[in-house]
């Protein structure tokens, strides 16, 4: 896939598994969605989603399943959650990576409950940066550092601000870390398709909320 040692493989990588786990994962996290209604708590909406990944066939999980509701939107990948419950209009996301097929995948996406123009709005703008900066990505072969400084810029262009404490990493067959635990933000090169996970997590700081969004860069 590529000559760089940051981006080397295990023997036992198979890539038709590993798109394979990223799909699953993908179908996890939409099945659980719909799960969540409001006056669920987050330790109970959590409580479902591992619940939703011990039934898929989960192997294993090779990082903590994260469920983030309202006001801990803006929260960093490892902060403790305050108590909360979702509301009738509200916004949380999810965050999962278990291991199928002996690959990792890693996939989040932020959802709103209700019909409040202004959370549809946050939620989708983590996905709209993804997508854009993955288009420019590919056409001008943009570094990991120049990819999060277009995407930074990006979140600004809309009143966001771009959490760079959730930079991107690698992915692939389990467990990754072996070969690399490079951050995709901190890249001086251009990064292979199909290994790299693009973080974006965005957060108003006007109304204290968050959306993130993530996935394999293709």
């Amino acid at each position: 896939m590529t000559s760089n040692p940051v981006e080397n493989l295990g023997e036992q990588f198979n890539l038709d598994h590993y798109l394979r786990a990223q799909e699953k994962t993908r179908q996890v996290v939409l099945e659980f969605s719909k799960k969540l209604k409001p006056g669920m708590t987050e330790k109970e909406g959590k409580k479902l989603l591992e619940q939703t990944l011990d039934d898929s066939g989960m192997e294993k999980r090779w990082h903590p399943t994260k469920m983030r509701m309202g006001i801990n939107t803006t929260k960093n990948f490892r902060d403790d959650s305050l108590e909360y419950t979702l509301k009738e209009n509200d916004i949380f996301f999810v965050d999962i990576g278990p291991v199928y097929y002996n690959h990792e995948g890693d996939y989040g996406e932020t959802f709103t409950i209700g019909n409040d123009p202004s959370l549809n709005k946050l939620a989708f703008a983590s996905k709209e940066i993804f997508y854009t900066t993955q288009a420019v990505w590919k056409e001008k072969k943009l570094t990991g550092t120049e990819l999060y400084e277009f995407a930074t810029a990006e979140a600004m262009k809309k009143g966001l601000r771009l959490n760079s404490n959730m930079y991107g990493h690698r992915l692939g067959d389990f467990p990754h870390a072996v070969h690399s635990k490079a951050k995709l933000g901190a890249l001086d090169f251009n990064p292979a398709p199909n290994l790299w996970v693009l973080e974006i997590h965005l957060i108003d700081d006007k109304n204290g909320l968050g959306s993130f969004f993530e996935d394999l860069l293709l």
